[in-house]
């Protein structure tokens, strides 16, 4: 993606070029197939059917995303979800693919299971890259728009696919391509 910087009376504005619409490029679109093996991993598997054995309410879930929002750094909930055997497996995933920036796991309401870098809420339960690829239990693939990410500084595109256990969605998986990096391979 071409990025283009205009400065007018000393502000810099951002600007793509009108060759990059706002939809993510066929490139990604061909790419996120491959990984929706990703959602079928044992070990990201396991702890969503964990999470989701526990049963949280989704006033439960709401009042931690309020704290989450709140919380500057990382709490030790947080850390866990990084740094904890899923986080581990999710870095792992996401240093195979140079282009890959961040990787977050979500139970059967939206609400984060694990991540390879800390996500700016706690429960993605009502933003299309859980709807569209949890999709009720039948599970999809869902590829977002293009946005800049302000924790990257890049531009990225999400691309989320159901985590499945016996033929079933049982929650989602959401994985930040950064545009340059996919181009420049």
């Amino acid at each position: 993606m071409k990025v283009f910087r205009l400065l007018l009376a000393g502000v810099t504005v951002l600007a793509t070029s009108l060759a990059t619409a706002e939809q993510a490029p066929d490139s990604i679109v061909q790419l996120a197939p491959s990984l929706q093996p990703w959602g079928q991993n044992p070990v990201v598997v396991d702890a969503v059917r964990s999470q989701n054995a526990k049963g949280l309410s989704l006033e439960q879930i709401r009042q931690r995303d309020v704290q989450w929002r709140a919380t500057s750094g990382l709490d030790n909930e947080m850390q866990e979800m990084i740094e904890g055997t899923v986080g581990q497996e999710l870095s792992r995933l996401e240093s195979s693919k140079p282009y890959v920036t961040e990787i977050f796991v979500m139970d059967n309401q939206g609400a984060n299971v694990a991540m390879s870098n800390k996500t700016s809420d706690y429960w993605q339960g009502d933003e299309a890259k859980f709807t569209e690829s949890f999709k009720g239990g039948a599970g999809a693939l869902h590829v977002g728009d293009v946005e800049f990410d302000e924790s990257a500084q890049a531009y990225l595109v999400q691309v989320s696919v159901p985590v499945v256990d016996g033929g079933k969605a049982i929650g989602a998986m959401t994985i930040g391509i950064n545009i340059d990096e996919f181009e420049a391979q």
